[in-house]
């Protein structure tokens, strides 16, 4: 069965030119040129990915994000944010909103076709049914659930996988390159993309800049993953 992706954006041209792209990729595409529409379309037929433009008129991309993320039906769907700004403030509330990825306008379509891809592989591998744990933190990789404290904290694709790729790595410092290629796939994506999800990722995780109890930066190489150390 084909892939189906939705593409929210009011400019035509450029939903006419990713509708064209990623369809020669044999993915099927429904095109919308607001938010509140495709978000009806989708109680009826779940994406398998979404293309979501930040900045739309009536309901902003951004806020449509949060509603698919209350949605149990909906809020497993990646989502890669398309924003003509290139600001770290707006990438980081598409990210704290539930998106999964981001890419600036203009952007090269070899290049989203290739991070629509990586997602959609990274969403449909087979979970598998394990724990991981330490002080303080619980993953349950099979439901996708993480805890802390034994309070549920909500997680993006992204953020998730992060996590676990650490966890899964105790005591280890991963590269940073490393985890680009192994969390975005082949060629991965800017290093200030990693930052800014490993930093979103503290903040739900309760860590602080001066108290970082999970996850810790070696600077100049990547992060470790510290197992609920003091």
């Amino acid at each position: 069965m084909q892939e189906r992706i939705f593409i929210i954006e009011d400019d035509e041209s450029i939903r006419r030119l990713l509708a064209y792209a990623l369809e020669s990729q044999s993915y099927q595409t429904s095109q919308y040129r607001d938010a509140v529409t495709a978000l009806e379309a989708m109680k009826e037929n779940r994406p398998d990915l979404v293309l979501m433009d930040i900045m739309m008129d009536g309901l902003d991309g951004v806020s449509a994000v949060k509603l698919m993320r209350t949605d149990p039906a909906l809020r497993d769907v990646p989502v890669i944010m398309l924003t003509a700004r290139d600001l770290e403030a707006d990438k980081i509330a598409g990210l704290d909103a539930g998106a999964d990825d981001y890419i600036t306008k203009p952007f090269s379509v070899l290049e989203l076709c290739a991070r629509v891809r990586a997602l959609l592989r990274r969403t449909h591998r087979e979970p598998q049914d394990a724990c991981l744990t330490c002080p303080g933190l619980t993953v349950d990789t099979g439901r996708r659930e993480v805890r802390v404290n034994g309070t549920p904290v909500e997680l993006t694709f992204k953020e998730f996988e992060l996590l676990c790729y650490l966890m899964e790595r105790p005591g280890r410092t991963v590269p940073r390159r490393e985890l680009l290629e192994q969390i975005w796939g082949a060629g991965g994506t800017e290093t200030r993309t990693l930052d800014i999800h490993i930093r979103t990722l503290r903040q739900k995780l309760g860590d602080t800049p001066e108290h970082s109890r999970y996850i810790k930066t070696v600077r100049g190489v990547g992060y470790r993953f510290v197992g609920g150390e003091s």
